[in-house]
């Protein structure tokens, strides 16, 4: 696991018309494998960093788009089109930002990688936890994050 730097952290779509800043530490990195995000990022996983949506804060234009499902609703820049951040259905304390807008995000590895019976075979992460789906409930999900917040 690499150290994370300390908040704020900022970030920025392709084309710089969407900026972002982080106010606090993440809740959990992840990422995800099923086919649904290989399509929608045009690569072999999304890569997710967790944040309580009050520390986030997001200027320029978003749209919404890329086909939202079971619940969650993604945003783009509405001049490049990249994706920004996912809003889960339910939990509208948390937001998912898209790890690589984020100016240093090599520094957030996936700590939790998802899907992994829809994962592509030779697209290997460095996750500490995996599952063939996703957790259970919010309990095992609370465990993740609690387990995040102490390493």
């Amino acid at each position: 696991m690499m150290e994370h730097p300390d908040p704020p952290f900022t970030g920025a779509c392709l084309c710089g018309a969407v900026q972002v800043t982080l106010t606090a530490a993440p809740l959990l990195t992840l990422a995800c494998h099923c086919r649904g995000c290989q399509k929608l990022t045009a690569s072999a996983f999304s890569l997710t960093t967790m944040f309580p949506r009050d520390a986030f804060s997001c200027t320029g234009a978003v749209i919404k788009g890329g086909l939202g499902t079971g619940g969650r609703a993604h945003y783009f820049c509405k001049s490049c089109l990249n994706f920004v951040y996912s809003q889960i259905e339910g939990a509208p304390q948390r937001i998912n930002l898209r790890t690589t807008v984020l100016d240093d995000a090599a520094s957030f590895d996936p700590f939790v990688e998802v899907m992994t019976d829809e994962k592509i075979p030779w697209a290997n992460v460095p996750a500490v936890h995996s599952f063939a789906k996703y957790p259970e409930s919010y309990e095992a999900l609370q465990t993740l994050m609690d387990a995040y917040a102490a390493r």
